[in-house]
């Protein structure tokens, strides 16, 4: 995606991409400028922290972070930033995801992580909701994305056969 990378797609291994992947085809569909990049909270903690630290200054508007297990990256990213952050539980072998969700919803008040479904759900949701937190200060990003809308909807059979 060319341009500057409005959204920033972070996760805790290479293993989350078959997940996130998602969030980054949807953007991309819809003109999104954004950067995906590893950063695992226990095993980079400096690369996570100038990750977050400087997103705001190269340009970011939006993270989404996804983490499996004990899914920490979505929290200490939010902790890290003003920006929003958007957390995706990536499903996990032992608790097929329920302890990253677990992880990324229960957050103390005052660090706000807005959490998403398990899985290719949520990153597919994280991607439209990214894109529609810009799309209030972009008509022409508004105008895509009620597009696709448009198109996912007709997309819907009227008939079972």
């Amino acid at each position: 995606m060319s341009g500057t990378p409005l959204v920033g797609i972070i996760m805790g291994s290479t293993s989350d991409w078959e997940t996130m992947r998602h969030a980054a085809r949807v953007l991309g569909e819809l003109g999104v400028a954004h950067e995906t990049k590893v950063v695992s909270a226990h095993r980079t903690p400096q690369r996570l922290y100038d990750y977050a630290t400087g997103a705001d200054a190269r340009g970011l508007k939006v993270i989404i972070a996804g983490a499996g297990g004990a899914a920490h990256l979505p929290g200490m990213a939010a902790a890290m930033t003003h920006l929003p952050v958007l957390g995706v539980p990536v499903e996990s072998k032992a608790l097929k995801g329920l302890d990253s969700l677990y992880s990324i919803v229960q957050m103390p008040g005052g660090v706000p992580v807005g959490t998403l479904a398990i899985g290719k759900a949520g990153a597919l949701n994280a991607g439209l909701l990214a894109a529609a937190i810009l799309a209030t200060s972009d008509a022409a990003l508004a105008e895509r994305l009620k597009a696709w809308r448009a198109a996912q909807t007709d997309n819907v059979a009227t008939d079972p056969e």
